[in-house]
């Protein structure tokens, strides 16, 4: 398992989460800061700015309900949203921003996962 990004809100606690999970790695990841993952902030920005900045490779996104959901699902062509609790993070691989087709979600771990991993 490897991911080269951890996208992740600016606020706080998902800042935390996203260390959390980049320091894990021998080699951690950088986080890539995404104003666009904020609530209520615009999946679509969010898209591409990782296009811009992410350059098509693996990266972890961390983010807040409902809008990680949205944006999780439209990065897999979904057409319904995914559920994150709060500190759930989740892997999704795709061909490129924006993606030519249906990404591929490679895993997804809620908080009970994460404490366990720790």
């Amino acid at each position: 398992m490897s991911f080269d990004v951890v996208a992740t809100s600016p606020f706080v606690r998902t800042r935390q989460t996203a260390q959390l999970l980049a320091d894990v790695f021998d080699a951690p990841p950088p986080l890539l800061t995404i104003d666009a993952l904020v609530p209520g902030g615009s999946g679509m920005a969010a898209v591409t700015y990782l296009g811009a900045h992410a350059h098509g490779r693996r990266f972890a996104v961390v983010g807040h309900e409902p809008g990680i959901g949205r944006l999780a699902a439209r990065l897999l062509g979904a057409r319904r949203a995914m559920l994150f609790k709060k500190g759930a993070v989740c892997r999704i691989d795709v061909d490129g921003l924006p993606p030519g087709g249906a990404g591929e979600l490679r895993w997804f771990l809620p908080p009970k996962v994460l404490r366990r991993l720790r």
